[in-house]
C-alpha cells in the first residue's frame, strides 16, 4: 500500500522517434493483423462524433505493445500497458467531433505479430445502468473472468448486476449471488472482531502483543494491539518476507510456519507508532489472537459472533487454499501464451484476507455502518478514526479502512487483491451510500468503483477540475534561487521499495520530479530544504549539507518515508568478492552469489532461478524478484561479511557469509 499512497498514477508519455510509422482508418468490426519491429508506431484513425463510446483491442499475439489514445487536438487520453500477452482492452468517452487516435506501439523494443479490432461505437449511455454496462462490457462476455457492482443508498440496494463468468472450466455464469473472495477487504472484518472482544473485556487495544503471545520476541518498544490493526507494528510484511525464502506462495502455507517468521524476527523495523508500513503481518497475528482469547477457530467464531448477527448466510473465513466452497468463483490471470489461467488462493492468509462473500452480504455490512445495531457507533468510530503518528501526523488509515475524500465527499473504504480476485468496497458516511465491486479476474482495477460511483451520485459530487495554476509573483510566495537546485538534481530510491526512484531535474526555472513510471510534477519551494509536490498531497524534505548538497530525503506522505540519492552506476572492480554462500538464520535460507559471464546472480534451490544482481554503487545492487535491493556489509578489513536483502515492505534481512 505504500505504493498506492506515494504519488497519484499519472500517464506520461516520453518523446521517441519511430522510424516504422503506419496509418490506418479504422472500420467498425474489421479485424486488423499486423506486425511490430522495434522503433514501429502504428496509428490507428477513428472519426466520430462527440458522446460516443468506443470499445476495442489489441490482442497481443507475440510481441508486447503499449496502447496510447489521443483525443482530436492531439491530447493523451490514457496508456494502457497491461500483460506482455493477450488482450489490451481500450474504452473511448468522446467529448468532441473529430478523429482519435490509437497508437500501438512495442513495449521495450519487442517485435511480433498483434491484431486490432474496434468492435463497439455507439452513443454513450443516457440511463446511469447503461453508463454501468458500457463501463463493464470488457468483463461482459462467455470467454472471459467476469465482475459485479453493486451500488446502494440509504440502506437500499440501487443497482446490482453481474458479468462474464465465474468458471471457464465449467461454463458457469458470475450471479450476484456468486461467492467470490474479497482479498484484504477482509481486513475490515477482523478489526471489527478485535474491537467486539475489547467492548467484551476481554482486552485491550493498548496491550503489549506479548501479553498474548510470550513466544514473540521482546523489543525495546512495546508493540500493541492497536499498532497492528494501524500497520505502525514495525514487523515485516510476511508474505514479502516469505517470499525471500524462495518458496512458491501459492502452494500451502502453514500457518504455524507464517507466525515462526514473526518469532524468528531480530528487530522491529521501525519504531511502534512512528510510521506506515501496510503490510498483513499484524492481521495475521490478530487473527490468531482472536483463536488464542476465544479458543475457537477463527472462521468459527466470526461465523458465530460478526456474519450470523449481521444476516451475513454466504459468508465464510476460508481456512485453507483446498477448502470447498459452495457457488465459489475461481480466479483467473493472463497466462505466458496470452490466455487465462486458472489462480489458486494465497495460503495462510486468515485475519489480512480469506473471506469469501456474495454482494447481499456486503450490503448487509455496509447497513451496519449507518445503524451500528452490532458493535454500536463506538466500534464504527474506532475503525474510521484516522490513527496519529508519534510525530503528530494522521494517517489516512483507521483500523482496517482506508480514510480520505472524493470529489468533496468523506469515503471509508478498503480494497483487496488475492492472487486473482479482486475487491473494492466504498462507503460515503455523509451520504449513506456505496458502491462495491468484485471480479475473478486480475486484472480488473479498483478505480472502477470510483467510475461507478461518479456515475451514480454525479449531483452529489463536486464538479473534476483543473488544479488551479499556481500564482507565480505572490508576495507571500517562499523566494528561492533554481540555480540551488543544481546541487540536489539527481535520482532517490525509496529505502522501503529501492525500485521506487524520485529523479529531479530543471526546465529553466521550473523545477520538477517524476517517480518511476509516473509524471513528471512541478515542486513548489516551501524553504531551501522543503518542496510540495504540486497537484499531489505529498512533501518533501531533502537532508541538507553543509555545503548545499543531499545524500537523502524525506517523502513525507501517510508518514515519513526515507530515499537515499543513487550514484552513478559503477562496477565493481572485483566481482569474485561477493561470491560464495551466504545464511540467513532468521528465514532458515541460504543463498549462492556466483559468477557468472561477468555478472553476479543469486541462485536459491527453492526459487529454482538465477536473479540477477546489477550494481547501483561499490557494496549495493539491485535485484529481481524475490529481492529488490542488495546491501553488502564489510568488516574493518574490508573483507565480505554478508549481506542485507529487502524487497518493499520487508527491509534489511541479514544474510552471513559462510566460511568455506
Amino acid at each position: 500500500m505504500f505504493q498506492k499512497h506515494l504519488f497519484l498514477f499519472l500517464i506520461f508519455i516520453s518523446s521517441i522517434s519511430f522510424s516504422q510509422e503506419q496509418e490506418i482508418r479504422v472500420v467498425k468490426n474489421q479485424l486488423y493483423k499486423d506486425s511490430l519491429q522495434p522503433q514501429s508506431l502504428h496509428r490507428y484513425h477513428i472519426e466520430t462524433d462527440s458522446a460516443q463510446f468506443l470499445f476495442g483491442r489489441v490482442n497481443q499475439l507475440s510481441v508486447d505493445v503499449k496502447v496510447r489514445i489521443k483525443d482530436p487536438k492531439g491530447k493523451l487520453l490514457a496508456e494502457i500497458d497491461g500483460p506482455a500477452a493477450g488482450p489490451e482492452i481500450f474504452s473511448i468517452y468522446t467529448s468532441e467531433k473529430g478523429d482519435y487516435v490509437i497508437e500501438v506501439i512495442p513495449f521495450e523494443e519487442a517485435n511480433g505479430h498483434y491484431t486490432f479490432q474496434l468492435t463497439k461505437m455507439e452513443p454513450i449511455a443516457a440511463t446511469k445502468e447503461g453508463k454501468i454496462d458500457q463501463l463493464m462490457m470488457q468483463y461482459d462476455n462467455q470467454d472471459t473472468p467476469g465482475a459485479e457492482v453493486l451500488v446502494m443508498k440509504d440502506g437500499e440496494i440501487l443497482f446490482k448486476k453481474a458479468y462474464g463468468m465465474a468458471n471457464l472450466s465449467y461454463n458457469i455464469p458470475f450471479k450476484t449471488n456468486s461467492v467470490t473472495n474479497i482479498g484484504s477487504t477482509s481486513k475490515q472484518f477482523t478489526a471489527f472482531a478485535i474491537n467486539l472482544l475489547a467492548q467484551q473485556g476481554k482486552l485491550s487495544l493498548d496491550d503489549n502483543i506479548n501479553k498474548y503471545f510470550p513466544e514473540f520476541p521482546e523489543f525495546a518498544h512495546p508493540v500493541s494491539i492497536r499498532n497492528l490493526l494501524s500497520h505502525t507494528s514495525g514487523y515485516r510484511e510476511l508474505l514479502n518476507t516469505l517470499s525471500m525464502t524462495g518458496r512458491d506462495l501459492t502452494s500451502s502455507l502453514d500457518r504455524k510456519m507464517m507466525l515462526r517468521l514473526i518469532e524468528n524476527q531480530p528487530e522491529l523495523q521501525d519504531e511502534p507508532g512512528t510510521a506506515f508500513n501496510y503490510n498483513n503481518t499484524g492481521y495475521t497475528i490478530l487473527a490468531a489472537l482472536v483463536n488464542r482469547i476465544t479458543g475457537q477457530p477463527f472462521p468459527e467464531w466470526m461465523k458465530e459472533n460478526v456474519f450470523n448477527p449481521l444476516g451475513m448466510d454466504h459468508t465464510v473465513v476460508r481456512a485453507h487454499s483446498q477448502q470447498l466452497i459452495e457457488n465459489r468463483t475461481a480466479g483467473y490471470t493472463i497466462g505466458d501464451r496470452g490466455d487465462y489461467i486458472e489462480s489458486q488462493d494465497m495460503d495462510g492468509s486468515m485475519g489480512a484476507g480469506g473471506i469469501y462473500t456474495t454482494l447481499d452480504d456486503l450490503a448487509q455490512w455496509i447497513r451496519n455502518f449507518h445503524t451500528h445495531e452490532l458493535g454500536g457507533e463506538a466500534i464504527y468510530k474506532e475503525m474510521t478514526t484516522p490513527f496519529i503518528l508519534k510525530n503528530g501526523e494522521a494517517l489516512t488509515y483507521g483500523q482496517g479502512l482506508h480514510i480520505g475524500s472524493f470529489r468533496g465527499q468523506k469515503i471509508i473504504e478498503h480494497g483487496g487483491a488475492d492472487k486473482a480476485h479482486r475487491s473494492m468496497l466504498m462507503y460515503f458516511p455523509d451520504m449513506d451510500a456505496a458502491v462495491i465491486t468484485q471480479s475473478n479476474n486480475s486484472g480488473f482495477k479498483s478505480e472502477m468503483a470510483y467510475k461507478v460511483a461518479a456515475i451514480y451520485f454525479e449531483d452529489s459530487f463536486e464538479a473534476a477540475k483543473v488544479p488551479p495554476t499556481p500564482i507565480k509573483n505572490s508576495e507571500d510566495k517562499f523566494v528561492y534561487d533554481p540555480a540551488k537546485f543544481e546541487a540536489l538534481m539527481g535520482s532517490y530510491a525509496m529505502v522501503e521499495a529501492p525500485d521506487f526512484v524520485l529523479s529531479f531535474f530543471r526546465e529553466g526555472d521550473q523545477l520538477l520530479t517524476q517517480a518511476t513510471g509516473q509524471q513528471k510534477l512541478e515542486l513548489e519551494p516551501v524553504s531551501d530544504s522543503t518542496f510540495q509536490v504540486e497537484k499531489v498531497n505529498a512533501r518533501l524534505t531533502f537532508h541538507l549539507k553543509e555545503d548545499g548538497t543531499a545524500e537523502s530525503l524525506t517523502l513525507h506522505q501517510n508518514g515519513d518515508h526515507l530515499a537515499r540519492k543513487l550514484q552513478e552506476e559503477t562496477e565493481p572492480v572485483d566481482l569474485n568478492q561477493f561470491t560464495g554462500k551466504y545464511f540467513s538464520e532468521e528465514i532458515e535460507t541460504v543463498y549462492t552469489v556466483k559468477l557468472k559471464e561477468g555478472e553476479l546472480f543469486l541462485f536459491n534451490y527453492q526459487l529454482g532461478k538465477d536473479v540477477k544482481l546489477s550494481a547501483a554503487n561499490q557494496d549495493i545492487f539491485k535485484a529481481g524478484f524475490p529481492f529488490s535491493k542488495i546491501e553488502f556489509q564489510r568488516d574493518d578489513a574490508e573483507n565480505i561479511t554478508g549481506f542485507f536483502g529487502s524487497n518493499g515492505r520487508t527491509r534489511n534481512v541479514f544474510f552471513e557469509k559462510m566460511k568455506n
